[in-house]
């Protein structure tokens, strides 16, 4: 894929993104993964090292899918595909907002993005979920339910999932808990 190929794919992403860097997973799942540029496993790698390191979690992805195809150069090049729509739109958007945000039909309209912006983080979710939780190829060639899911897995997911709503420390220390927990346990 040349460059502008890939400049394109992830201006692409950038422009039909809506709800943020979660929002955009099931579409860079079809742009990127689907089109055959990394696999589905290291994209959900490369997501758990973007929502580890600062910054947006889309532009991270987009920086290291680039950079694993081209260096720094592709690393920029994809940056600027994603943020480039992001930055255009949002200035149209804070202008057309100021004057019309108490129309009924902006509220209408906002009401009904976060509803798709909710099932299109709930795809993703279910995406990282259905690779680190569940494990199909051994239930596949095991036929045992049990071997369905990875239990110790689900185990970190269910304690971090716990303090989470119990505690509300900074995600950092839930990443952290969460690797060392995998380096222990799995």
């Amino acid at each position: 894929m040349s460059l502008l190929q890939l400049f394109l794919r992830f201006f692409y992403v950038g422009l039909f993104t809506v709800g943020g860097g979660l929002a955009s997973i099931p579409l860079m799942l079809q742009t990127i993964v689907d089109a055959g540029l990394i696999t589905e496993d290291m994209f959900y790698n490369m997501l758990g090292i973007s929502q580890s390191t600062p910054g947006p979690i889309g532009v991270n992805l987009a920086t290291y899918i680039g950079f694993g195809e081209y260096g720094v150069i592709g690393g920029i090049v994809t940056t600027l595909g994603i943020i480039l729509p992001c930055f255009f739109i949002s200035y149209l958007v804070s202008r057309a907002f100021q004057k019309f945000s108490e129309t009924k039909a902006v509220k209408a309209s906002f009401y009904g993005i976060r509803a798709v912006v909710t099932g299109m983080i709930a795809t993703a979710a279910f995406g990282v979920l259905k690779i680190t939780v569940l494990q199909w190829d051994v239930f596949q060639a095991s036929g045992q339910w049990l071997s369905l899911v990875n239990w110790r897995a689900l185990g970190i997911f269910a304690v971090v999932f716990v303090l989470l709503l119990r505690f509300k420390k900074h995600p950092v220390l839930y990443i952290a808990l969460g690797g060392l927990a995998g380096l222990v346990l799995l």
